[in-house]
């Protein structure tokens, strides 16, 4: 289930992809080549065969090197099936689009970041046939950015920065210096900004702390980025409960639910899709006889 804080970290590379290629090679030391053109790519990673796949954000980097994909991937927590997903998200890109794709994934999580980092290896102890090294962005490597002067130098960086670091007693001192500068900065790009920032933030004290830095210069409920947000906010909102629903309401009636229905249900992303399932889990005798007639 795609979250706020998941969204917002893979916009925020969407909306200034220059802006994180250079923190990229601040961070990762990695001479990332100088971009001459930028375009986001088709996320959809599934082959003819009923089996969905999907990343985060994709975006195809044109330089005078040649072309490269950024594969970007928001990591909420350890989830071992990713060891096999992101080798083959990896292999099937090269091969569809015939350039190199870089993963990197995102978190805000320390234990998930030292998870994410360990390479992928597939083949003989002693030799590898493949082996994937994630580039991993997270708390111990993301600088604490709380000086006005370094978040006006970048602010994507800061922004990233306030999303990851900002929270606990720290918050106030990472956010404010980013409120100033955006303060400053074109409206437009400021208000999608304080909006990734407000739907990033995990800690419910940093973001009353935000809401309370924005709230003078009014950046929420305006552009259409925020809107966007908040709408799929609902609409995620709305499918968790019904997923919940289902799932309590089969196990209120002793009926079994096989994995295989259980990972069809969670995997829904259809809110009418899954009312109809809502409505028949209080008669079906087998849990797989919700997806009769679909």
């Amino acid at each position: 289930m795609v979250s706020s804080p998941h969204e917002a970290l893979h916009q925020i590379c969407q909306k200034d992809t220059e802006g994180m290629i250079r923190s990229f090679r601040r961070l990762f030391h990695v001479p990332f080549p100088e971009p001459r053109s930028i375009s986001v790519v088709n996320t959809d990673l599934t082959e003819i065969a009923p089996v969905e796949r999907r990343v985060d954000s994709l975006v195809r980097v044109d330089t005078d090197e040649g072309a490269f994909l950024l594969v970007l991937e928001s990591q909420g927590e350890k989830d071992d099936r990713k060891r096999g997903s992101w080798p083959y998200y990896l292999a099937y890109l090269h091969e569809k689009y015939r350039c190199e794709p870089v993963l990197i994934v995102m978190t805000q999580n320390r234990s998930t970041a030292r998870w994410a980092a360990q390479p992928i290896r597939f083949g003989l102890p002693a030799w590898a046939s493949l082996v994937v090294r994630p580039l991993v962005l997270g708390p111990d490597n993301v600088p604490v950015i709380a000086d006005e002067a370094e978040v006006a130098r970048d602010v994507t960086l800061a922004v990233f920065s306030a999303i990851t670091h900002g929270k606990g007693r720290d918050a106030a001192a990472i956010l404010e210096p980013l409120a100033a500068v955006l303060d400053t900065v074109n409206p437009d790009t400021a208000s999608v900004f304080a909006e990734l920032v407000e739907s990033g933030l995990v800690d419910s004290q940093a973001k009353k702390v935000w809401r309370e830095l924005m709230m003078p210069v009014n950046y929420f409920f305006k552009n259409p980025v925020a809107v966007k947000l908040r709408e799929e906010g609902r609409v995620e909102g709305r499918v968790e409960e019904q997923i919940a629903s289902i799932l309590r309401t089969l196990d209120r009636r002793h009926i079994e639910v096989p994995d295989s229905v259980r990972q069809r249900v969670r995997g829904c992303t259809d809110p009418d899709l899954l009312q109809i399932w809502v409505d028949r889990a209080y008669d079906v005798t087998e849990a797989a006889d919700l997806f009769d007639e679909d």
